[in-house]
């Protein structure tokens, strides 16, 4: 019992939860529209999309077709869509040459988007070379296939730049090679690109959640071992505080909990401990796992849906990447 609570009869906590009406008045927290981002994956083609079958409900869109999504969200009020490519395979490479390409998937959308909606919708990158690599890691390997940090550095600050150039509102790397934010913030300032933000994935787990993404952006062939020499352990919760803590002292503007509902407790603890904003996303994994159990028959979808987005701003996110953006937002317009 809390300390200074009457005890029962003199208090029954159910009395507030007898009607909706009351239920809504001391709903202690609330999800909207604004608070989601929309991860979209993008292909080459026009008026062209890909169903992606590890990810129901998920396709690759061509980039005109991405207007259209873009068009969708703002329509449904969610403010910023994260933007992943389909890069083909003969344009990767162990340099990972094509990240730095102004005219590669990438920055074709931002463009596209940003010449359309302006700032209506906000658009947010990753930074990372696993979509551009042969080999399907974050950085560049040396010849017995670990990722150099300090090597890999410069070619994300330049693919960084090179996003930030085409009219990125947002950069969020998520390699986790150390250093990067630092080395990203003095690129994008020296550049006058002062009011481009990062968002970046600080405590980025390696997971067995990511499967169905990495089929998405087409790396899951191609990578070759394993990232857990970069990537968290799983097992680790006080690394992953100073990880933030990190990334917050060089220059990050928020933060990223990766994956989201395997890690609720770093969400808490990050929301406590630091005053940036947090936010989590809910990975391809978690994802396919409700669609799957909602088509098996263990719980109704729209209901399993919402409880994990409504899960994620209970532990003290500011929002979450999901890619139930857009049907979460439309039950939340009803």
């Amino acid at each position: 019992m809390t300390s200074g609570t009457p005890a029962y009869p003199r208090t029954r906590l159910r009395r507030s939860r007898t009607t909706a009406w009351s239920r809504a008045m001391v709903r202690e927290n609330r999800l909207a529209a604004s608070d989601l981002i929309w991860p979209l994956f993008i292909t080459e083609g026009n008026s062209h999309s890909e169903p992606i079958d590890s990810l129901p409900g998920v396709s690759r869109w061509s980039v005109d077709l991405i207007v259209e999504r873009a068009r969708e969200a703002v329509d449904l009020g969610i403010p910023c869509l994260a933007l992943f490519p389909n890069t083909q395979a003969y344009r990767r490479s162990a340099d990972a040459a094509e990240a730095l390409n102004p005219d590669n998937l990438m920055c074709r959308a931002i463009r596209v988007v940003k010449d359309a909606l302006g700032d209506k919708i906000g658009i947010l990158t990753d930074v990372a070379l696993d979509p551009y690599t042969s080999h399907g890691q974050d950085g560049l390997i040396d010849d017995h296939g670990y990722v150099e940090n300090d090597r890999t550095l410069d070619m994300l600050t330049k693919q960084a730049l090179n996003q930030a150039n085409a009219g990125a509102d947002i950069i969020a790397p998520s390699d986790m090679m150390d250093g990067r934010v630092a080395a990203i913030r003095d690129t994008l300032e020296l550049a006058s690109h002062h009011n481009v933000q990062i968002m970046a994935y600080s405590a980025k787990y390696a997971s067995a959640f990511y499967g169905p993404f990495r089929d998405a952006v087409g790396s899951s062939g191609a990578l070759k071992g394993d990232k857990k020499t970069y990537q968290m352990d799983p097992a680790n919760g006080d690394e992953a505080m100073r990880e933030i803590a990190m990334d917050i002292a060089e220059g990050a503007d928020s933060v990223m909990v990766k994956p989201g509902l395997a890690y609720l407790d770093i969400i808490f603890r990050a929301k406590q401990r630091f005053d940036v904003p947090v936010y989590a996303y809910q990975v391809s994994g978690e994802y396919a796992l409700v669609k799957t159990g909602a088509a098996a028959g263990v719980g109704d979808h729209d209901a399993l849906m919402m409880e994990k987005l409504v899960a994620f701003k209970r532990a003290g996110c500011s929002g979450i990447l999901t890619y139930f953006a857009a049907d979460a937002a439309k039950l939340l317009q009803q």
